[in-house]
């Protein structure tokens, strides 16, 4: 589909072209007929003159060429005559003994046409009808048109000038005028980037009329977004704070000596209880790693982790970790909730397996680059296939579920990246990378 501009561009074109071609035949045609109209006066005083040079002698009517005007005496003079008094017939000297093709016209009668003259130039004719004493005149006056067709020529070059002159400007001033009404649009893309970057959540600029509903519905549209957003994750945070009851109760259900009795009975109940508990723990990390904030297409790497830090090291206390942090301190376009989800099982598992050291870093480069690193023991090499599956651990003597990892690996596939475990050169523990 063509662009706008183009189209209303197209659109004055066509229209000046209609407009410009009607007004051209327009003027074309009455500056003609303003110059024959001319002639005809012309031809009018001319017949008036030759009709003056007939003479009554004696009751005989004739024609006296001594009184002619000087240019019928000419030749091809362009002025032309042929005049027929009672069936004789007398022609202008400018003719050179041709004539034109006239008719007889009866009396008080007159008649306008083209005729082609001697040299085949066309010829504009004026053909009268008189009874002057008692003779039938037929007097015919031509005038070269080939003058007046020069003249309009040179008028119709300079109308085409005028007029290609004001095609170019129209056409200037409806591109100014487009590109001017464009800059809205141009702004709206331009807040629509902020919006995709965290920088600000509606669109506000102001935009011609026509265009304002669909910014309305795209601002709506983004609040809606937002909101059904928020409203699913606060729903999963509840619905896994409301299933810890029931879980509660079918767990001292799994306990009761009439299942216990039911060796595979209670091993079923006891993996799904376990299955469902894990997946509560989940979803309640989430909620608390995310905290309040409202989520949203843009965070800030540094603040959030700062804050991070903190809750890690409020849970983490006894073990007096230092937790360093290297990241942008700038907005950047991903979602804070899936952020956190990655970074806060990683830093968790961190703290919870680190002695006294956790490192954190934050690379942003057409991507999100992710590692964590600690001083703990780390794993060995064989360990490390096997430590992202969900539900593995390695040491059951620290508190967990095996569904950290499990959790970065999934949110990392989502986003089409992918998980890297190896061991750290800098701290010895375990070096977690994600890219996105």
């Amino acid at each position: 589909m063509i662009s706008l501009r183009q189209r209303l561009n197209r659109g004055l074109v066509l229209t000046l072209l209609a407009i410009f071609a009607l007004h051209w035949f327009a003027a074309d045609w009455a500056i003609r007929m303003v110059a024959e109209k001319e002639m005809m006066t012309r031809l009018e005083h001319d017949s008036d003159t030759l009709l003056a040079t007939i003479t009554n002698q004696n009751g005989a009517v004739n024609f006296d060429y001594s009184r002619l005007p000087l240019v019928y005496g000419q030749a091809f003079s362009g002025h032309y005559f042929v005049m027929q008094i009672s069936g004789r017939s007398y022609s202008s000297a400018s003719l050179q003994q041709l004539t034109l093709p006239v008719d007889a016209i009866e009396a008080n009668k007159v008649k306008r046409y083209y005729l082609q003259g001697p040299q085949a130039q066309p010829l504009l004719a004026l053909g009268r009808g008189f009874d002057q004493w008692g003779a039938a005149i037929t007097l015919t006056v031509a005038e070269d048109l080939t003058e007046i067709g020069q003249d309009i020529l040179a008028i119709r070059l300079v109308y085409l000038g005028i007029t290609v002159l004001i095609f170019a400007f129209a056409l200037m001033l409806q591109s100014l005028d487009v590109k001017r009404a464009m800059l809205p649009l141009g702004n709206v893309v331009t807040e629509l980037e902020h919006i995709a970057n965290g920088k600000q959540t509606q669109i506000l600029t102001n935009v011609p009329q026509e265009i304002s509903p669909l910014v309305n519905e795209v601002n709506r549209l983004i609040i809606l977004i937002k909101q059904r957003l928020q409203r699913s994750r606060t729903a999963i945070g509840n619905l896994a704070h409301a299933l810890k009851t029931p879980l509660a109760v079918m767990v001292r259900i799994s306990e009761h000596p009439d299942i216990q009795a039911h060796t595979e009975l209670r091993q079923l109940l006891e993996s799904q209880t376990q299955t469902i508990h894990n997946r509560i723990q989940r979803e309640l990390k989430r909620a608390r790693l995310a905290g309040n904030v409202n989520s949203g297409t843009a965070l800030n790497p540094y603040q959030e982790l700062t804050a991070l830090a903190r809750l890690l090291n409020s849970i983490y206390a006894e073990k007096n970790l230092l937790i360093a942090i290297d990241a942008p301190n700038d907005l950047i376009p991903f979602d804070r909730e899936d952020f956190l989800e990655i970074v806060g099982n990683l830093a968790d598992n961190a703290c919870k397996w680190g002695r006294h050291w956790v490192d954190i870093k934050v690379i942003w480069q057409q991507g999100l680059i992710i590692t964590v690193q600690d001083d703990g023991p780390g794993c060995q090499e064989s360990e490390r296939e096997q430590l992202a599956q969900r539900g593995v651990r390695f040491d059951e003597n620290v508190q967990g579920h095996g569904l950290g990892l499990a959790i970065v690996r999934d949110v990392a596939e989502f986003y089409g990246g992918q998980l890297q475990l190896g061991s750290s050169e800098k701290l010895g523990g375990l070096l977690v990378t994600i890219t996105l």
